[in-house]
């Protein structure tokens, strides 16, 4: 495995990590349940520890892909400039995650508006990193990329010419 197989397996848990983590602390919330607030936490931090991981390892895959046929320079760049946007996004939801997990065990007075600044914080998280995920795909998937004409086959004839 190198830095590029494990971009690609590794950015998909902060985009399933900060939603789910946002549902199970709104749950937590919801039933004033302790428990399943430090659930959330636990998730949220490791989604913002993989989307670190995954901001990092970019620089590999980008790399390892720029001189494949049908990869654009353009569509990688849009990718990488949301990231940083994300990335900070996810940092955030990772300190406020771990601010939270302190709060809670320490049955702190700051533990509920640090719950609720958290959930936002992740929603919001999850839906940058949706994006870049999103922006990710289209350097590969080309019916991801708007406007974008497949090459047809040339006809036997234009073949022969």
């Amino acid at each position: 495995m190198n830095l590029t197989h494990l971009h690609l397996l590794i950015n998909h848990l902060p985009i399933i990590g900060s939603i789910l983590g946002g549902f199970v602390l709104a749950q937590g919330i919801w039933n004033k349940s302790e428990l399943t607030k430090i659930a959330a936490y636990n998730v949220l931090i490791i989604s913002s520890i993989g989307a670190i991981v995954a901001y990092f390892t970019g620089e590999e895959a980008e790399e390892t892909i720029e001189n494949i046929a049908g990869v654009m320079e353009s569509t990688i760049k849009i990718h990488e400039d949301f990231a940083v946007y994300a990335l900070i996004a996810l940092m955030a939801v990772g300190i406020f995650s771990i601010l939270g997990l302190w709060a809670t065990i320490k049955q702190n007075s700051y533990a509920g508006i640090l719950s609720t600044v958290t959930l936002v914080i992740s929603f919001v998280g999850f839906g940058l990193i949706a994006q870049t995920g999103y922006l990710g795909g289209q350097i590969r998937h080309t019916e991801l990329r708007p406007n974008f004409i497949a090459p047809t086959e040339k006809s036997d004839k234009e073949k022969d010419e």
